[in-house]
């Protein structure tokens, strides 16, 4: 037993002074003598022993009585079974990315939490609360109510270990209480390792319906005269028999309609619309999670790419004729008659087996690809190898090494490079390998785009966030390699001519950091902005000459397609989506929470905490027993003679 005001107990020698009235008041019983005293006596006996009994009674009652009405003052109390985390920091950790739109047995997850708090925290209780996009440090249920109910959901994966980081930074030397309200899609081991398991619980939210459909990308899978053919990619988690319909609108004008019903994970649809520039919306309905049933994207007014080839003429024919169709505007020269104020005007340049780079070449080049131009280098098996390699030193880490007269067959395809990207329907791996007779073995860090069957590269790309440059290993000449002749050739010489940069596409995912290089001119301290009818920003640029590179980050915070203005002129196009990371609500593993004390709502664990950390107070027992005596010591001056 402890108390609150232990200074009190002192006052306990005032149980000296019951004592002393007892000693020093005693009666004094005066004889009188009779004739006959016999009864006398008896009577004198008896009420003597009464007395004594009477008062020894007073005296131990008055003893506790005084005794308990000053330990009650001093407030005895039983510390708690939890006393060390009592005065912990309450922190809540709340999920509100896209997952908990999933609706529950009452409704959606997140707004259930909420009201959960709301509900069960008393007002006088303080706390922090984190989202995944808001913090609010050191409130109340009664402040935060309003901005709760406000709360929107973040594209952001709901990630415990940053928060911890956050809190500890925040608050480095204070312990505290944790409660995490997720539903737990996407959690790994590694996310909750930092948590003390002791003080901390878990609400995990479950979704009733687990089945989700999500509309995963758009690309132009074929261009004819008048219609564009797109594909869209879309996913399935868990099951669904029934068939999804799905609708493109632009501005809230249906373009096409169409149903989709699943028979594996993914499923793609190819649908014509108009060939002209448009800024779309694919919808689909299926009854789960909302945020990913839209997918906006923007396809702006056909324009002709430059693709400029220098080298040898009767080298050069294959790359013309690839590179003859209508979306391209191809010019062939050799480096003697080649006109240099052309080359910044280019998207792409083809250097097909020049005997060496000139240094004048080399300097246009690398401003060339600096801002944003994708370079193609085929070498020549007599070229200046050390010229070369100075000209590749100035662009990347990738060389040439020696030529090697060894013949090769080319076998691996990178299947997820970039290049390849919508070319091929399924991984093939037995198809009729083209070879080369001599090769330079390629050094240096770089991507593999197709491999000799020894692992060593036939061509390998790299580079440096806005342009690409690709470099074959061989002469692919038809008197040195056979791949002129590859059904390869096409579809890799022909994407390299297109590329994030410069494609009619302008699609891309929130959060990832992308960028896009436009052609723009500004003048001294002018700025892009990039908005829509609910949201604008200012992504960072850099001026890249006559284009300028916009960056996003994290922006914007919304989906939907938005306009990039200059000076109020509606310059470029582009769509933004949500990343789909929270779409699979299969994957919650109750495995990983095993550790934790798991709890329905955030009553039950303001529950568990008060009934450990609260202290037993026993003054008002204390005070009650001193009163029970004081009406024992009147019952004993009334009835005890």
């Amino acid at each position: 037993m402890h108390f609150k005001h232990p200074e009190i107990l002192y006052f306990l020698f005032l149980l000296v002074i019951p004592i002393l009235v007892h000693l020093f008041q005693l009666r004094k019983f005066k004889k009188t003598y009779f004739t006959n005293v016999k009864l006398l006596k008896e009577l004198q006996q008896q009420t003597q022993k009464s007395s004594t009994i009477k008062k020894w009674l007073l005296l131990v009652t008055r003893l506790l009585l005084i005794a308990f009405l000053i330990l009650a003052f001093a407030q005895p109390f039983f510390k708690a079974k939890d006393d060390t985390n009592a005065k912990n920091e309450l922190i809540i950790l709340l999920d509100n990315s896209f997952s908990m739109q999933a609706k529950g047995a009452n409704g959606e997850l997140l707004r259930k939490s909420i009201q959960d708090i709301l509900e069960n925290i008393p007002e006088n209780q303080e706390f922090s609360l984190l989202t995944t996009s808001d913090i609010f440090w050191d409130t109340n249920s009664k402040a935060i109510q309003s901005d709760l109910q406000k709360l929107k959901y973040s594209s952001y994966a709901f990630q415990p270990h940053y928060l911890i980081s956050k809190v500890e930074a925040k608050k480095p030397n204070t312990t505290k209480d944790y409660i995490i309200i997720s539903d737990g899609i996407g959690f790994t081991e590694k996310e909750l390792e930092k948590f003390n398991t002791e003080t901390t619980f878990l609400s995990l939210s479950k979704a009733e319906n687990k089945s989700n459909i999500a509309v995963t990308k758009v690309d132009i899978s074929a261009v004819t005269d008048n219609f564009y053919e797109i594909t869209i990619g879309l996913q399935q988690f868990g099951n669904n028999e029934n068939e999804i319909p799905l609708t493109i609108t632009e501005n809230e004008n249906t373009i096409a309609k169409t149903q989709i019903k699943f028979s594996k994970e993914s499923e793609s649809v190819k649908i014509n619309i108009p060939k002209k520039a448009i800024s779309g919306k694919i919808s689909i309905e299926d009854g789960s999670l909302p945020y990913d049933n839209n997918f906006y994207f923007s396809i702006e007014e056909p324009k002709k790419l430059n693709v400029l080839i220098i080298g040898n003429e009767t080298k050069n024919d294959f790359l013309q004729r690839i590179f003859k169709g209508d979306e391209f505007e191809t010019t062939e020269t050799t480096f003697a008659q080649l006109n240099f104020n052309k080359i910044e005007n280019q998207q792409t340049i083809i250097l097909n087996e020049l005997d060496e780079i000139p240094q004048s070449l080399q300097n246009t080049l690398s401003v060339f690809y600096k801002n944003g131009g994708n370079l193609v280098l085929i070498p020549y098996e007599k070229m200046n190898l050390s010229n070369v390699n100075s000209a590749l030193k100035n662009w990347s880490s990738i060389y040439f090494s020696s030529l090697n007269n060894q013949e090769k067959l080319i076998t691996k395809i990178n299947f997820n490079h970039p290049l390849y990207k919508n070319v091929f329907e399924k991984k093939i791996s037995n198809f009729q390998y083209p070879k080369v007779n001599s090769n330079f073995a390629i050094q240096g860090n770089s991507f593999s785009v197709l491999q000799y069957e020894d692992g060593s590269n036939f061509l390998a790309s790299t580079t440096n966030s806005l342009g690409n440059l690709y470099l074959f290993s061989a002469p692919i000449n038809k008197e040195n390699s056979n791949f002129q002749n590859s059904p390869l050739i096409v579809p890799t010489i022909y994407n390299m001519g297109i590329n994030k940069g410069n494609s009619n596409q302008s699609t891309f995912t929130i959060s990832e950091n992308e960028s896009v290089v436009l052609d723009a001119v500004l003048s001294k301290d002018e700025v892009l902005s990039v908005s829509n009818a609910n949201y604008s920003f200012i992504p960072l640029q850099q001026i890249l000459n006559d284009k300028v590179k916009l960056s996003f980050g994290d922006y914007p915070e919304q989906d939907g397609n938005y306009s990039v203005t200059q000076k109020n002129n509606t310059i470029a196009k582009l769509s933004f989506n949500y990343p789909r990371t929270e779409s699979n609500l299969t994957v919650q593993d109750e495995a990983n929470f095993s550790t934790f004390t798991k709890i329905n709502s955030v009553q039950e664990a303001m529950d568990i905490w008060q009934q450990k950390r609260t202290e037993t107070n026993l003054w008002k027992w204390f005070l009650a027993t001193t009163l029970l005596l004081l009406i024992i010591e009147l019952l004993i001056q009334k009835f005890v003679k």
